[in-house]
């Protein structure tokens, strides 16, 4: 099952990203693995180095340094329901809510270039995946990671070209 993300343009000009999954998988589980580092290693792109509290300056580092770190801020923590996070230019929102047995994972990004709106959605889309992956025990999560390049094109053809004007960095994709 594919759980592609969206685009909508908000009132004061930017872009949002929004991605909603349903995770079967305890929420104070998916709490840990949104913000512990040794579990947000499994699926999320960076290191995030800082305080976990509002208004903390946070670093984002790159596995092996691929490309160069992104200073951020820590916006809201609310423990087991949201984290949100300045990350570079863009705002990044992880909201959770009880869902049966379950989890509601939503994830908003908000891109002050809509040229990106393509590749980050496909981006998300399969951290998401490694996310999911990780929850599950799947001992390789990350490798999920790598079909990027699979889930790029729909996001091209469904945001169109004008949300695809910027491309991944060097040595992706």
């Amino acid at each position: 099952m594919t759980n592609y993300g969206t685009v909508e343009q908000l009132d004061d000009g930017r872009w949002q990203l929004r991605f909603t999954r349903k995770i079967a998988h305890p929420q104070n589980k998916v709490w840990r693995a949104i913000t512990a580092p040794e579990h947000l290693a499994k699926w999320f792109p960076t290191t995030i180095e800082g305080t976990r509290v509002s208004g903390a300056p946070l670093r984002f580092s790159f596995p092996d340094d691929q490309w160069p770190a992104i200073e951020g801020e820590m916006l809201a923590y609310e423990p087991e329901s949201l984290m949100e996070i300045r990350w570079g230019p863009d705002v990044v929102r992880i909201e959770l809510r009880a869902a049966g047995m379950g989890t509601e994972l939503t994830l908003l990004d908000i891109l002050e270039d809509r040229g990106k709106a393509a590749r980050d959605g496909a981006g998300w889309h399969t951290c998401l995946d490694a996310l999911e992956a990780a929850l599950s025990g799947e001992p390789e999560a990350r490798a999920q990671m790598d079909s990027w390049a699979d889930v790029h094109p729909h996001y091209v053809e469904a945001f169109g070209p004008e949300a695809a004007t910027i491309g991944p960095p060097d040595g992706m994709g």
